[in-house]
């Protein structure tokens, strides 16, 4: 008749024990790997999102840009028509460079008001990661 040694009976228990706490240290340590991979792919899409933003407003300067260009140009005929003829055709030429210096103004201030929404870091990925390590740290709190 053979008996199990009470020693050997722990030991037993002790394996399983140490088994799934290895389990268990594998199961959080993939986990913490998908958590950071998945916010490594937030930030970056945070990142293209906030430099489509910036490309927006750029493209809005330079519109910006072009329209004082316009205005340059009209100007100039506009003294020029002016000065030569005084006539009805230097005034339409005025008339004409006011509106692109409108169109220059609008095209300013949205191009202006695009680039202050833009934030320069993935600011809620920054804050979630703050919070996954503060966590990785004191799992317990």
């Amino acid at each position: 008749m053979a008996t199990i040694s009470p020693v050997r009976g722990a030991g037993a228990h002790q394996e399983e024990q140490d088994r799934s706490a290895g389990q268990l240290l594998s199961a959080v340590t993939t986990d913490l790997q998908t958590l950071f991979r998945q916010e490594v792919e937030l930030a970056k899409a945070e990142v293209r999102d906030e430099a489509s933003r910036a490309g927006k407003a750029a493209g809005m300067f330079g519109g910006a840009g072009f329209a004082g260009y316009m205005v340059l140009l009209f100007l100039s005929l506009a003294a020029m028509l002016g000065l030569a003829n005084v006539i009805d055709g230097g005034w339409a030429a005025l008339v004409v460079a006011a509106i692109w210096g409108i169109a220059g103004a609008l095209l300013y201030l949205k191009g202006r008001a695009g680039m202050k929404a833009v934030s320069p870091k993935p600011e809620h990925t920054v804050e979630t990661m703050k919070e996954n390590a503060q966590w990785a740290r004191h799992p317990t709190k």
